[in-house]
Formats: C-alpha cells, sequence, structure tokens
C-alpha cells in the first residue's frame, strides 16, 4: 500500500495517540514496552553485541594492512572437487567460494560466539516478539556486473537454497512462514513461531545468490566448473577443473570500506589447490608449490617436515587459535545395522578403541580425548547435572539411560601399554547379556551370526588408527574390516547410508557449533536420519533427542540454552551412538614466512582472511625481524614497499 504525503501527514496524530496510549498502559503495568527498531548488528538472545553502531572495525584486524600480493594453500578436502559453488550435496565443492565470493546479508564476527553485522544489509530488525526478521539493504550493494542486489534477489536466494540446496538448508530454514518483499530494498521473514531464537541469524547469515544469473543455470549442479557472479571481495579467475580455483580481489568491491570488511581481504590472488593425498600437500609445501596447509595428522605435523625451510624459519609451523571450541569427532555407527541397535554392544565397542595406545604410539600424545559432543565448550556436560538441568531431563526418565541423571560421562581410559584385558573383560560380560556368546573363537548371536562390521574410510590417514582396534576386537571374537574408497564413492555411500562405521566431524564443515539452533536437527534430528545429504550420518532416532533438541531451539536466554545443550550432550553420551575421537589445543599450520598477521588472533578462526604480504619470497626468522622491525616502531602502521599498496 502506498501513503500519500496528506495522508500520512493525516495519520500521524493517530499514530503518536497509540504510541501514547501503549506508553501510558506499559507504565501502569510496569511492563516495558518492546518496540523493533532497525540495528546494526543481531545478537541470539538480544545481549548487547561487543562492537556498537560507530565502531571502525574489528580488533583482530590491521586497518591499515596492506593490499596487493598473493597466498596459495591447499583445501581442507582431500580428492578433486567436482563443481564450484558450495550449496547443494552433490559430492566436493570449493568452500572458499561461499567466503570469498558471496557476500551475505550480515557479517558474523570472529570473537563473539554468535553476533552478526551488517554487510548487504546495513540494518537489521527483529520483532521484540521474534515473529520476524527486517532486512534493509544497503543502496551500494552491487553484484560484479554492476547490477544492485534487490529484496527479490534476497529471496530468490532463499527459496533456491531449501527446494534445491543442501538438505541442511531445510531444517535451518524451517520455521520460516512467509518471505514478503516490502521495497526494493526491504524484505521481511515471517515465523512459524517465536520459539527459534537463531533463526533471525542464521537468515542475516545467509549469503545472497544474483536470480539473473542463476535462472539460466542448474543450480542443482552447483554451476559446474563456471565462475559464478558474486558480490564478494573476490571474483573466479581461473578455474583448473578438479585441481584448483584461482581468486582475484575486487578491488573497486562496493564493500571494501565498511566497518565489518576493513582490514580484510587484502591479497590480490588467492588460490585453492586440491590434492588426493595429504602426504602429496605436505611435500609440495615444503617444495615452496604454496604458501599454507592446514594439517591434521600428528605425525605430519610433528615429523613431516624435515625440509631446511623449517630450520631457517621459511616455513613456519604454529598452532593457532587455541581458545577456539573444536567440532566433536567419533566414530559412529549406523544404528539402521541390526547389530548395532543394542546399546550394551555399541558400549562394549567403544571401550575397546585404545585411545591412550594410539595416542602415545601413533600421534605422539599430541592430542586430547573427547568427552562432549561440544568439547572445548561451556555446552560441555563435564559436571553433574544441576537443578536446572534436571528439570530438564526428569520429563525424560524411563526414555533415556539412567546415568544420565546422576553421572559424568568420562572415556574409558587406559594405561597405554596395549594390554587392556580388563576392558575386553567387561566388554565381553556387556556383549553377553546383549546375546553375544563364543563359538570357535568368535562371537555369536542366537542365529549363529558372527560379530562383524566394517569401516568406511574416505579420506585416507584412518587405517593406521583403526588397524590396532581391529586387532584388539579380533582378540575377543569380533571381526572389523577395513574399506577404504575414493571419495566419490564415499560420498555416495554416505548419501545412501551404506555403512557399518565412518569417522565425522559435527557439523561436517569442522566449524565448532558456538550457539547451537536448528542444525542440531539435521546433525541428530529423527526426520533427518534417512535424508540424502543430511549430517546423521549415526541414522539416529530418537523422541527423546528431538525433544531437547526443541527445548534448546527455543530458549530465551543464554542460559537456558546452555543447560538444554549440556542436557542433550549427556543424553547422546549414554547413548553410546559415537566413540568420540580427540582434538588438538589449537589448529595446526604450515605456512611460509612472507605474511603479516593482526597482533590479536580471533578467538573463533584462524583469521587467514586478515593477513597480508610482507614479502613475495619467504624469508628466514632473521630476515622476519629485520624486516618487522620498522614496521613495529613505526606509528601509525607503515607497510614497507615490498608490501604493496595501502588503502
Amino acid at each position: 500500500m502506498c501513503t500519500s504525503p496528506l495522508s500520512l501527514q493525516r495519520l500521524l496524530p493517530g499514530i503518536a495517540l497509540l504510541y501514547a496510549v501503549a506508553f501510558f498502559i506499559s507504565f501502569l503495568s510496569g511492563v516495558p514496552l518492546a518496540i523493533a527498531a532497525p540495528l546494526h548488528a543481531l545478537t541470539v538472545y538480544g545481549e548487547p553485541p561487543k562492537y556498537p553502531a560507530d565502531f571502525k572495525h574489528f580488533d583482530y584486524v590491521d586497518p591499515y594492512a596492506p593490499k596487493g600480493g598473493s597466498l596459495s594453500r591447499a583445501s581442507e578436502e582431500i580428492g578433486q572437487y567436482n563443481y564450484l559453488t558450495p550449496y547443494v550435496d552433490q559430492g566436493i565443492s570449493v568452500s572458499q567460494i561461499d567466503t570469498w565470493v558471496y557476500s551475505p546479508l550480515a557479517y558474523r564476527s570472529l570473537d563473539e560466539p554468535y553476533t552478526v553485522y551488517g554487510l548487504v544489509a546495513q540494518k537489521l530488525e527483529r520483532d521484540p516478539d521474534n515473529l520476524w526478521v527486517r532486512f534493509y539493504l544497503n543502496p551500494k550493494a552491487r553484484f560484479d556486473d554492476g547490477s544492485p542486489i534487490t529484496a527479490q534477489d534476497v529471496k530468490y536466494t532463499y527459496q533456491t537454497l531449501i527446494t534445491q540446496g543442501s538438505f541442511s538448508y531445510r531444517p535451518l530454514y524451517a520455521d520460516v512462514k512467509d518471505v514478503v518483499i516490502e521495497a526494493p530494498g526491504q524484505i521481511r521473514f515471517d515465523f512459524k513461531s517465536n520459539l527459534n531464537r537463531t533463526l533471525a541469524l542464521d537468515l542475516a547469515s545467509m549469503r545472497v545468490l544474483p536470480e539473473h544469473w542463476w535462472k539460466t543455470r542448474d543450480f542443482t549442479k552447483g554451476g559446474g566448473f563456471e565462475p559464478p557472479l558474486g558480490s564478494g571481495p573476490y571474483r573466479v579467475s581461473r578455474v583448473d577443473a578438479g585441481r584448483s580455483v584461482s581468486f582475484e580481489r575486487v578491488k573497486d568491491w562496493w564493500a571494501k570500506d565498511l566497518p565489518v570488511s576493513r582490514g580484510l581481504y587484502n591479497f590480490d590472488a588467492l588460490t585453492v589447490n586440491f590434492y588426493g593425498d595429504v602426504d602429496v600437500a605436505r611435500q609440495l609445501v615444503q617444495a615452496g608449490s604454496f604458501d599454507y596447509n592446514r594439517e591434521f595428522s600428528s605425525s605430519g605435523y610433528i615429523v613431516g617436515y624435515t625440509a631446511p625451510s623449517v630450520q631457517d624459519g621459511r616455513l613456519q609451523k604454529t598452532i593457532l587459535a587455541k581458545k577456539r571450541p573444536v567440532a566433536g569427532q567419533g566414530f559412529v555407527f549406523n544404528l539402521d545395522r541390526p547389530v548395532f541397535q543394542d546399546r550394551r554392544v555399541r558400549e562394549a565397542l567403544a571401550m575397546l578403541w585404545d585411545f591412550e595406545w594410539v595416542n602415545g604410539q601413533i600421534m605422539r600424545n599430541f592430542y586430547v580425548r573427547e568427552e562432549s559432543y561440544f568439547p572445548k565448550s561451556d555446552m560441555a556436560a563435564s559436571e553433574p547435572p544441576d537443578a536446572q538441568e534436571l528439570q530438564i531431563l526428569e520429563p525424560l526418565r524411563g526414555k533415556v539411560p539412567d546415568e544420565v541423571f546422576t553421572q559424568v560421562w568420562h572415556a574409558p581410559k587406559t594405561d597405554g601399554s596395549g594390554y587392556i584385558r580388563d576392558k575386553q573383560l567387561k566388554a565381553l560380560k556387556l556383549l553377553a547379556d546383549a546375546g553375544w556368546h563364543a563359538k570357535n573363537n568368535r562371537l555369536v548371536n542366537a542365529a549363529r551370526q558372527p560379530l562383524e562390521f566394517s569401516f568406511l574410510d574416505g579420506q585416507g590417514g584412518f587405517e593406521r588408527l583403526v588397524l590396532p582396534y581391529k586387532r584388539v576386537l579380533a582378540q575377543i571374537g569380533i571381526s572389523l574390516n577395513f574399506r577404504r574408497v575414493d571419495s566419490a564413492q564415499y560420498i555416495n555411500r554416505l548419501n545412501s547410508r551404506d555403512y557399518d562405521m565412518i569417522v565425522v566431524t559435527l557439523p561436517n564443515n569442522g566449524n565448532p557449533i558456538l550457539s547451537p539452533g536448528r542444525e542440531l536437527y539435521n546433525l541428530f534430528g529423527s526426520q533427518s536420519a534417512r535424508q540424502v545429504g543430511s549430517s546423521n550420518a549415526m541414522v539416529l532416532r530418537n523422541r527423546a533427542v528431538d525433544s531437547l533438541i526443541d527445548g534448546l531451539v527455543g530458549a530465551n536466554s543464554r542460559n537456558d540454552m546452555q543447560h538444554y545443550a549440556r542436557a542433550l550432550d549427556r543424553v547422546l553420551l549414554w547413548g553410546f551412538y559415537m566413540i568420540p575421537n580427540y582434538y588438538s589445543q589449537g589448529t595446526p599450520v604450515v605456512y611460509a614466512n612472507r605474511f603479516g598477521k593482526p597482533q590479536v588472533e580471533p578467538i573463533y578462526d584462524v583469521g587467514l582472511e586478515s593477513w597480508w604480504q610482507i614479502s613475495p619470497t619467504p624469508l628466514t626468522n632473521d630476515q622476519m625481524a629485520a624486516r618487522l622491525a620498522p614496521q613495529i616502531s613505526a606509528q601509525p602502521h607503515v607497510p614497507s614497499p615490498a608490501t604493496g599498496e595501502e588503502r
């Protein structure tokens, strides 16, 4: 409806009267009047964001970081990618397309659990009753072809993701009731209820796709290898199908001077290389073929780098983001398999993975054992349940293991000698109670079916961890078969749930869950158990788990959310749906010593986008110290001639 200025003038006294009446009622009742207002940032529970509306830049960047130079890195995925855009479930994609090529409505800061600051949307407005969220688009927001980003593009993106995108978007946005375009630069999302506290932020984090470009292409195939039209700080400049993708900085990027962008995206050129083997990547980074490698192997990190460049500092080894919580990881049981449907069987099998021996003999005591689905976070059930958590759990009594009410779950521990006869005897007792007995040196059930299963590996590197487990199982009559398949086969079998046991990361992108919401339905919800593309790899269908996720999603404060998360953590742990693995104390990386980094490190990320080039070639430790000395003493920051242009 369009209102003329005259009509609006006539309405103003009435509007003022309504506000006056509302204020008077609020005053008499003692209840504060909640009125929605456009904001620069949103937090999950309405708490104040860290950065005020007039902030200039994030603490974890150097606003004077020079532009220029290049950085080449190895992908974190193993194998060749078979399409570019990471929004569908078709195999291996290039995750950096999401980060570098497309701009989100709002940028998620890296030093707060979950806070977003306006980017494509210069202002964000949430209903005080949490029944809608409105985005006011920045009139300067543009795609790379110069066309403006409109509310129609936002609506198209949402509709495309939930109908053609990855399964994960459907539970994430399931509580959206309607999408209303209020103006070319203004859009509102209406919610089915006010229970989902993270929905407004999840929508704000959405990258906006250009409708005019995608409507003539097959989104379900991820766009193939065609460089997509973006709106972010980089564009794809070169595609070597399956092997590498190169990016160039958009020097006239419309958002380059916004506070959320200042000090970020400093390299003129970025390249992501894909390798089929981690050992190959490790050798190539030592040979100087690329600059940055995220290391996932303890042995590889500790003893795999022996080149002279490591000794003189031209190649740096370090652990970043040490305070960051980590994603859960473990060997999950496919609960569709009859052999794993008895909790006693799962508990017995979990008891027999000798982490202490594996950590000491194979992983050089580099790791810490996981004892939570939310490791290193305040959502981990590391203490007995308090009164508030018991109140949450009480309606589930009889539907969840009794231990959740009185005990803290701890992983079984050994002395690291490799001799775990005590654990084997306990496991045999559990298995006997579950109907498995020895016959001809094998454990069999009443139907004389042997207790055997397979471990499916599509990444490489896990055989050395699983084979000792196989040996321990064989000693008491259990057969474990190790199956290594290529990445394409692995994804097909994962989607069809054609496996017994696999290793998973929760969530599968490797990013820790800092402020959980509807993504938990994708990980553990009953409805996602058999959905192609879902992350519920354990095929868990448990109404008690569903109800705890419901409570967590509907929590009205971070304190309530944490209590639901701990209750969920406790129920999952005592269900023995997974054999928890391990985590390192931070993110191990190896990189060429030619980059600068801000003095403040982000808490929740490595912060690679805040780095900049200091030298076109790697420097020794002494050379880098000499290069940095003038910059450290200079006030304000002045880049050296070799570092390229300054913003």
